[in-house]
């Protein structure tokens, strides 16, 4: 009877926290969408929880991991070739990493773009305590569920010491804070792409992460180096929104976009026409009064 009050009392708690996480989503939500709402509108024991965008802004590239091998790594050895992908979990959390790998793993799917071809993802682990073990674990799982050839190469599972994780956490803008009683972390989520140099372009937040602003994203990080003529066409017509994590339509380049279409139809049209008079056998004048 014991134990089983204390699995309930347990189940409750993480419900409450699971409550109070969603509840900061919505603050931010309602704060330009940014996930770091002022510290006395969050709920209590997640004063420190959110995540601020910092834009444009250098990830360390000398940060020491390791990798899902148990090698030593910096961040840096991943950098310079195509743009990455970037989310912070912890591999034994029981609430929302999975559900963000998950959702990460499932959005990945639905584009065209292979992971260790086209990008990269970088999964690093905020909990120091977790070891490459672990890390390792977690890869072939997801790994596993994504299932394209080759995303082995491409998908990598890290952890590190304090000092790498505080740094990364903090250039990132990932506010976290550790429950002791329940031995978990209390802890928003978002992705992050990088450029292929390693400098923040963007924020999708939540679990699940739509597919179509994934691949924008990837294109807009790279730079136009993947991608086609269709992206380049959708990035004309829609624009990242940082107070929201997404992209939306820019009514204004989409109506230009249409004007110059039908400019461009109406004078195919002209010509065609233009061609086919000039096909046309002429008759001369003096024929044509004889048969008046």
């Amino acid at each position: 009877m014991i134990r089983a009050r204390h699995k309930h009392s347990i189940f409750a708690a993480q419900l409450a926290l699971i409550c109070a996480l969603l509840a900061v989503s919505a603050a931010a939500q309602m704060n330009n969408g940014i996930m770091s709402p002022p510290a006395n509108t969050r709920p209590p024991k997640l004063e420190n929880v959110g995540i601020e965008q910092h834009l444009d802004t250098q990830i360390p590239p000398d940060l020491v991991f390791r990798d899902d091998a148990g090698q030593t790594v910096k961040l840096g050895d991943y950098f310079g070739r195509k743009p990455l992908i970037l989310n912070l979990v912890y591999y034994n959390c029981t609430m929302l990493c999975g559900e963000a790998l998950a959702g990460l793993a499932s959005a990945m799917r639905l584009i065209k773009f292979d992971v260790g071809n086209e990008f990269d993802v970088v999964t690093v682990s905020f909990d120091p305590r977790e070891t490459p073990d672990v890390a390792a674990a977690k890869k072939k799982d997801f790994v596993g569920r994504y299932g394209r050839p080759g995303a082995a190469a491409g998908w990598h599972f890290l952890t590190g010491p304090p000092e790498s994780v505080n740094t990364l956490t903090k250039a990132v803008g990932f506010q976290y804070q550790y429950d002791p009683k329940m031995n978990q972390f209390a802890h928003a989520t978002a992705i992050m792409v990088l450029t292929p140099q390693g400098r923040i372009s963007r924020y999708f937040y939540g679990v699940e992460f739509p597919p179509k602003d994934l691949r924008m994203g990837l294109v807009e990080a790279s730079r136009g180096k993947i991608g086609n003529a269709v992206d380049a066409v959708l990035l004309y017509c829609y624009h990242y929104d940082p107070e929201t994590g997404k992209y939306g339509a820019i009514v204004g380049n989409i109506l230009r976009l249409a004007a110059a279409a039908t400019v461009l139809i109406l004078g195919v049209f002209l010509f065609i026409l233009w061609r086919l008079e000039r096909s046309l056998p002429k008759r001369p004048i003096n024929d044509a009064a004889r048969t008046t």
